[in-house]
């Protein structure tokens, strides 16, 4: 994924991302030789633990990892593969309107939180409840 070629967090410009995360999508710092050269699949597992040092991991299943790719998780093997496809979808959205506006914005605060907490908050209303 590019953002991860870049570096570079992928940015909460949208709705589609606030509905899923109240955060950017976070990336790693770059590894340093010592660990490149060590154990370098263990050293990858490092610099994701240490990105989410502040965060929580069953809020944000997914992850950057500077200049190599992207990771994601879930509760489910299912639920892994959803957020994959939703970083992707995410990483695209936030590229076209990075090139039909490269000056656009991150989501005001207060639509971040209610598109978050209607979804995932104590009061949780909107969307689909999983029950069949």
């Amino acid at each position: 994924m590019a953002w991860a070629q870049a570096a570079r967090p992928l940015p909460l410009l949208g709705t589609t991302h606030a509905d899923s995360l109240h955060i950017d999508v976070p990336c790693t710092d770059f590894m340093n030789a010592a660990a490149i050269e060590g154990g370098y699949e263990i050293e990858t597992g490092r610099q994701i633990v240490k990105t989410f040092a502040r965060l929580s991991p069953g809020e944000v299943e997914m992850v950057l990892v500077a200049g190599h790719g992207p990771f994601t998780w879930g509760a489910t093997p299912e639920k892994a593969v959803q957020n994959s496809v939703l970083l992707e979808e995410l990483a695209r959205m936030a590229c076209l309107t990075l090139q039909i506006n490269p000056h656009a914005s991150r989501l005001p605060q207060t639509l971040i939180d209610k598109h978050y907490q209607r979804k995932h908050g104590p009061g949780a209303y909107y969307g689909q409840s999983g029950k069949v």
